[in-house]
């Protein structure tokens, strides 16, 4: 494909972990990438084998700033938004850190985009946006209802591009993840688990009671998923997809995972549960999603919770030793 052609992307928060993959992708599939980020959570180290890429360009910059989210949009086709602050137990402390850095940062993108003819947008929602499902697995027509202000925040964003495709026009694809794991990780149960573990080899702190379910989908199914969604969303202007693996698993089947495929025996167990078994406030118990949706357009995760889970210990283990806490 030459230059002229070539489909221009923005990749808001691209050094972090997810961003970072997607853009190694968009790169692969053909794609001009413009990466920004204001590297609070988002790693040099990430897109750093970029450089020297004429068609991958690389701003440190922050969308809470309105110039600097002006000017990244400027030429682009489509911006995949992924910036946010990951950690969702940081809402229970400091809970103006997912305002600004996913509410505030969003509308200054939503009118940077409005203001520069940029129609195409896809957004990386979570999960936690339905806060306590009554049943799992559950669909994209569930009540909306966060019980963490990093859900809230989530969910006031999708708000905020639901109107703006209403009133102007913009093509938006909303993606509900669930646990995305695989190489790079830096936050979560599983980069938890192993942090400790190399302070520890015989004792495992488990936030919670330990029951708690959840689903994990591997990074490379969750780019897969997330280009499926836009790729093939050509009609209406505003649609959800969640994206996830197919089944579940509970936070002690992941701890047995960690251990065993770190090579560990008899490690003790040591559960810190709050209120109903969860592992902080604003935690969930119970969170799986289903993903007949986007299996409907053709999407089928290669890995399970399980093994999105082993690979990405192992992955993990590979890349970074435990004196990178």
């Amino acid at each position: 494909m030459d230059e002229i052609n070539m489909r221009f992307a923005l990749v808001t928060g691209g050094a972090g972990f997810i961003g970072s993959h997607l853009v190694d992708r968009l790169v692969s599939d053909g794609w001009r990438v413009r990466v920004l980020d204001n590297f609070s959570s988002g790693r040099m180290e990430n897109v750093e084998h970029h450089r020297g890429n004429r068609n991958v360009e690389i701003l440190r910059g922050d969308l809470k700033n309105f110039d600097e989210a002006e000017g990244a949009v400027r030429d682009v086709d489509v911006v995949f938004h992924y910036a946010a602050n990951p950690e969702v137990r940081v809402s229970t402390t400091n809970p103006e850190i997912h305002f600004n850095e996913n509410v505030v940062a969003t509308f200054n993108l939503l009118e940077a985009m409005r203001k520069n003819d940029v129609e195409e947008l896809v957004f990386a929602s979570s999960s936690s946006v339905y806060g306590e499902p009554e049943s799992i697995p559950v669909s994209e027509e569930a009540p909306i209802k966060p019980v963490s202000v990093y859900g809230a925040s989530k969910a006031a964003c999708e708000n905020f591009i639901h109107s703006y495709t209403n009133l102007y026009g913009l093509k938006a694809v909303v993606l509900r993840y669930a646990n995305v794991v695989g190489p790079r990780l830096r936050h979560g149960v599983i980069y938890d688990f192993i942090v400790k573990l190399c302070k520890n080899t015989k004792q495992l702190e488990i936030l919670g009671d330990g029951s708690q379910k959840r689903s994990y989908i591997y990074i490379d199914d969750a780019v897969e998923a997330t280009l499926i969604a836009y790729n093939m969303t050509t009609e209406k202007r505003f649609e959800v997809y969640n994206i996830g693996s197919e089944d579940y698993i509970t936070v002690k089947e992941v701890a047995d995972i960690v251990v065993g495929t770190l090579g560990l025996k008899d490690v003790k167990y040591v559960y810190k549960p709050v209120e109903h078994g969860v592992g902080w406030r604003g935690d969930v118990k119970n969170i799986a999603l289903s993903i007949d949706k986007i299996r409907s357009l053709g999407f089928k995760p290669h890995l399970n919770s399980t093994e999105a889970v082993r690979k990405t210990v192992l992955m993990l283990q590979k890349h970074y030793n435990c004196e990178e806490k």
